[in-house]
């Protein structure tokens, strides 16, 4: 640290071992007293991040698909390979450029004014919405690409504006520092497991109801009607998992964690033996 910000830094040793002896700060991973004090955030850290995942990926990855479904974009047989990689980019370009990039600045610019819970609720909350927007009248969007392509950005913009980007800063800042980077990873696995989750399921599950439409290979599925609505619907439980992630805006990591609380309760023992 002292040679990447060019300033001198003394080691507190003797603090790092008093905290280290605490027993206050001896409590591990699987103890009750972990359970205790952050067993619901790692559940919500967990289960929001597994959730969004499902989402936002399963609708990233099978762009082409669902454009394909309402229309927008020539089925892939019908189009030379360089063609169709051409129609593919040139539709997931101008999705990022409406919804994915600005959504992530919008973050950047609001995080520490309304907060992550306010904007990762909000967030599942429009996703949700426009999900479902696409979703019932899906076959009104079959002769209406552009408005289904504006709702469609929407649900990315709302994505980035949203849980994409706080489900991984929320949990780097409210565990214990010694636990921070395993809960950390922990959150982060079960995102992993949801990518697997969204995108496998989302293939299978957007195949046609029909036989004949179906992709070769694969058995029939619910169609892509069917699967926006589980997306709305897996988007609404990750806004319920949400109530269970505290709001770290505009505090210490110390106090986040309970730490502080720690040190004041030792301060006033340590002045309640000091005679008058």
């Amino acid at each position: 640290m002292s040679k990447v910000l060019q300033v001198d830094l003394n080691a507190e040793q003797e603090k790092v071992d008093k905290i280290g002896t605490e027993p206050s700060n001896s409590f591990g991973l699987f103890s009750k007293e972990f359970a205790k004090r952050h067993g619901l955030h790692l559940l919500g850290t967990t289960s929001t991040w597994f959730l969004l995942d499902i989402a936002f990926y399963s609708s990233n990855l099978f762009q082409k698909d669902i454009f394909s479904a309402i229309g927008w974009l020539p089925k892939a047989e019908t189009m030379s390979a360089t063609h169709e990689v051409y129609r593919v980019a040139k539709a997931q370009t101008l999705i990022a450029l409406c919804g994915t990039v600005p959504g992530y600045w919008f973050t950047v610019a609001f995080i520490d004014h309304i907060g992550r819970f306010v904007i990762q609720l909000m967030g599942f909350f429009f996703m949700s919405v426009f999900m479902f927007a696409l979703a019932i009248p899906y076959q009104h969007w079959k002769t209406h690409n552009a408005g289904f392509l504006i709702m469609y950005s929407l649900t990315f913009f709302f994505a980035n504006f949203g849980p994409n980007a706080t489900t991984f800063v929320v949990p780097a800042e409210i565990f214990p520092a010694r636990l921070r980077s395993t809960c950390h990873g922990i959150s982060a696995a079960a995102g992993k497991a949801g990518a697997i989750v969204g995108s496998f399921g989302f293939l299978y599950a957007a195949q046609s109801t029909h036989l004949d439409k179906v992709d070769k290979g694969y058995p029939t599925g619910i169609g892509v009607k069917n699967a926006l609505l589980m997306l709305g619907a897996v988007n609404c439980l990750g806004m319920l998992f949400t109530l269970l992630v505290p709001e770290p805006k505009g505090r210490s990591l110390e106090e986040i964690t309970g730490e502080n609380e720690e040190d004041k309760g030792q301060q006033q023992a340590s002045v309640g033996n000091v005679p008058v």
